[in-house]
């Protein structure tokens, strides 16, 4: 423990997270960043999954917008969340039926900065959308961007009871 604690005596904060981020950018390893599903039973609950997941995001716009929420900044980002996570969801239900239920595409790994995206009977069109959708986190990232500046409004919206009534403890 003593070690510890001379050693950041001796290093700067600066120092310590210049060194910290050059470890994290500079040694690399496997990230396994995919997950497959076992057997076609996975795949199948899967979609399910993401079709339910696609429902009710459609559900929560018709509900925003029945209630005439959509005009609060704080519900609009919901909004906007719930429309990036339906095509988030349709994005991702076609790349699994792509390459895990209609086995349309394979995928090769040739080294570690590239791959290759091969299809069968010369539709190699299919390969761009493939790829194209793969990129799915051009979705699902501006959806989570927008609920949570969407959380951010309501919590600015929510005012603290200067009394201390209403608070449960």
């Amino acid at each position: 423990m003593n070690i510890i604690r001379n050693m950041t005596d001796k290093i700067s904060r600066y120092e310590m997270a210049a060194w910290c981020l050059c470890v994290t950018l500079f040694s690399s390893a496997p990230a396994f960043a995919t997950q497959g599903h076992a057997g076609i039973e996975g795949v199948w609950v899967h979609q399910f999954a993401h079709l339910f997941f696609l429902f009710s995001m459609m559900l929560l716009i018709y509900w925003l917008r029945q209630a005439g929420l959509v005009k609060v900044p704080g519900w609009r980002y919901f909004q906007y969340a719930a429309l990036f996570f339906i095509l988030w969801n349709v994005d991702t239900i076609l790349v699994h039926f792509l390459d895990e239920q209609i086995q349309a595409v394979k995928v090769g790994n040739i080294s570690g900065w590239q791959i290759q995206v091969a299809t069968a009977d010369g539709r190699e069109w299919l390969a761009t959308v493939y790829y194209l959708a793969k990129l799915d986190h051009l979705l699902c990232v501006p959806a989570m961007v927008c609920l949570w500046i969407g959380l951010r409004h309501m919590l600015k919206e929510v005012r603290p009871s200067e009394s201390g009534e209403g608070v449960r403890k």
